[in-house]
């Protein structure tokens, strides 16, 4: 299928695009009702998204794993590569990236998702290049719920997945899981060309759990950004401001140490004070 989505205003090989936006205000009302009543969370994937030329431009320019100082994650919960800045990128994709930063695109994920007053990160926060060799794999979790910088509520997830004859046995799949974390309700293969869109709350649990099974040699790519609002529905937080919390599945084992964000020192002692006492401290700091 062919994308109706991007017009081209060069040569397929300088990767120069823009966004129609009719055509994507259109795919967003063909989706929306899909993406609402979605589950385990509001969510949709799309394939052929985009012409080829543009990811194919994104992917030949996309870095190796020795190619670039990546920021590297390796404990029991996550095993991944992570671009630190868009310096590190190349010209096809910091443009991709811009327009997904961009007005009309913005007003495209608003009408899919009927989320309205988003704010796009020109930081990239957490975002950019993913890139997951053999055997690494990232556990269940939310997401981190506030930006740092920005100090906005953090609302989509959005990925591109850049992975070309990807076989079902490789894994890698995107699962989704339900609130209370005893079942995962979808799988999304991670293949070339799928674009995929997901409301994040404190309840919505996703990743790539199991270890990557592809051959050597190949890794699983994929760009992600995230986007933001200045407030958000009371029900979608379960407590403040937090960074990533993984999750065990059922019959998993994670170390304690990677299952929630570090805690302050004050946190920690906290933790070991009675309630009483913290209580009468209160008390005698407001005297």
């Amino acid at each position: 299928m062919t994308s109706t989505v991007v017009t081209s205003s060069s040569s397929a090989e300088n990767s120069m695009f823009r966004f129609d936006p009719d055509a994507l205000q259109a795919l967003a009302l063909q989706h929306r009702e899909e993406y609402a009543n979605n589950t385990p969370f509001p969510h949709i994937a799309i394939d052929n998204f985009f012409p080829e030329f543009v990811l194919d431009n994104v992917l030949k320019e996309f870095p190796k794993p020795d190619d670039i100082e990546w920021q590297r994650f390796k404990n029991s919960a996550e095993k991944k590569l992570a671009s630190r800045h868009e310096q590190q990128m190349g010209d096809a994709t910091r443009l991709l990236l811009y327009q997904f930063n961009s007005a009309t695109f913005i007003s495209f994920l608003e009408t899919l998702t009927g989320i309205e007053g988003l704010i796009p990160d020109p930081h990239f926060e957490g975002g950019g290049l993913h890139q997951i060799e053999p055997g690494g794999f990232l556990k269940m979790h939310v997401d981190f719920n506030k930006h740092a910088k920005l100090k906005l509520d953090r609302r989509l997830n959005l990925l591109v997945y850049l992975n070309k004859d990807w076989q079902e046995e490789y894994g890698g799949c995107l699962e989704l899981w339900d609130s209370e974390m005893t079942r995962c309700e979808k799988k999304i293969l991670p293949i070339f060309n799928r674009f995929v869109v997901f409301s994040t709350t404190d309840f919505s649990y996703h990743g790539h759990p199991d270890p990557l099974a592809c051959p050597e040699g190949r890794t699983r790519k994929s760009l992600a950004l995230y986007y933001y609002s200045n407030g958000r529905p009371a029900e979608e937080v379960k407590e403040q401001a937090h960074s990533t919390i993984f999750l065990a599945r059922p019959n998993e084992s994670i170390a304690p140490a990677d299952l929630s964000p570090k805690k302050s020192f004050k946190e920690v002692v906290k933790q070991f004070i009675p309630p009483i006492l913290l209580e009468l401290g209160r008390g005698l700091k407001k005297q």
